[in-house]
């Protein structure tokens, strides 16, 4: 059951990354693309009945870890504290700007609200980045299964690790440049005009910058992670993850070549899946990788009780069965381009 529960979360985390993926791309492109405030609104549109919704995946997936891993739980809390805090308080500051920009308008007031959407959706999508980069290196877990981290120490990929090194740093300029390709593929798909032309040409050009940091990443992971080596070695066919995000990132190529949106934002989907994907696969059977592999989190060593798991599993499959209709409905409901409107008069 251990297992089951492992890959479950995982294609939550999966699904949490495609979806509110996209609207903390469109965040970080939110002024490279929307020039004027009607502009920035038509940006803003792209996302607005959905934003809040695919965050839901997020909580969804955390609180399935608690359920399924415990121990998992309760040793990543403890050593990402304060990261973890970062990112709460960054959510709620995105969520704020998203809302309180069509309630407080003003001189003032709209351009802080467009800065605090677009600084918070970029520095999730690089402190995303950089925990997966935690997880994969390994943490300075110990005997009694609890670590800390500063925030940084000699920046080396070492027995002293820190949250940010030159590897969790790459692996958050990687992952904001993946998000912002997502969120300019998706504004793209949505929007006409001025707003549509500028999120292909990013596009264009972020793909480049994408194709040239998921090499980088790639070879420095099997280096800093040797379970991965080990993984990909023993079940071959593992290697089927790396492959889907290898054609993802060709599709996005070529059908953004003929101009074919919705194709185009879908492989985007299938490349960020795959390098998930294959990040799920590599750790396998560690939940929570140790520097010193003894200490490392396993699915045996850390799950919950199997009746408990079990029974949690048919509750997990309705409310799945029932997120699903909902997240079908709200974007059969909202499907379509964004017209750009003029701004409301400022209060």
């Amino acid at each position: 059951m251990g297992t089951l529960w492992f890959c479950l979360i995982g294609v939550m985390l999966v699904i949490y990354v495609l979806l509110d993926g996209f609207d903390l791309g469109v965040g970080a492109i939110h002024f490279l693309v929307g020039k004027t405030p009607e502009e920035r609104r038509q940006v803003l549109g792209t996302i607005g009945p959905v934003w809040d919704g695919n965050e839901v995946w997020l909580l969804a997936a955390g609180g399935t870890m608690f359920f399924a891993f415990p121990a998992l739980y309760a040793s990543g809390f403890s050593g990402f504290y304060l990261p973890l805090m970062t990112v709460l308080w960054l959510l709620i500051l995105r969520g704020i700007s998203v809302e309180f920009r069509n309630h407080l308008r003003g001189d003032v007031w709209r351009p802080l609200w467009d800065f605090l959407f677009s600084a918070a959706s970029l520095l999730l999508a690089v402190f995303y980045g950089a925990a997966l980069g935690n997880v994969v290196r390994g943490v300075p877990l110990d005997a009694s299964g609890y670590f800390f981290e500063p925030l940084w120490t000699n920046w080396r990929v070492g027995a002293e690790t820190g949250i940010l090194d030159w590897y969790t740093v790459l692996a958050g300029v990687c992952a904001l440049v993946a998000l912002g390709l997502h969120g300019a593929l998706w504004v793209q798909l949505k929007t006409a005009g001025a707003v549509n032309e500028r999120s292909r040409r990013l596009a264009t050009r972020a793909w480049w910058i994408v194709v040239g940091l998921t090499l980088i990443v790639t070879v420095v992971t099997f280096r800093v992670q040797p379970q991965l080596r080990l993984n990909f070695a023993d079940r071959p066919w593992g290697v089927l993850f790396p492959a889907l995000a290898i054609g993802g990132l060709a599709a996005i190529r070529w059908h953004q070549a003929r101009r074919n949106e919705l194709r185009a934002f879908l492989a985007s989907c299938v490349y960020l899946a795959g390098m998930l994907a294959s990040v799920i696969f590599g750790v396998y059977p560690m939940v929570l990788p140790a520097r010193s592999s003894e200490f490392s989190l396993t699915v045996d060593s850390a799950e919950a009780g199997a009746h408990g798991l079990k029974v949690g599993l048919v509750w997990w499959i309705i409310g799945m069965i029932l997120a699903a209709l909902y997240y079908r409905y709200v974007y059969k409901s909202f499907a379509g381009k964004v017209a750009a409107e003029p701004e409301p008069p400022a209060q």
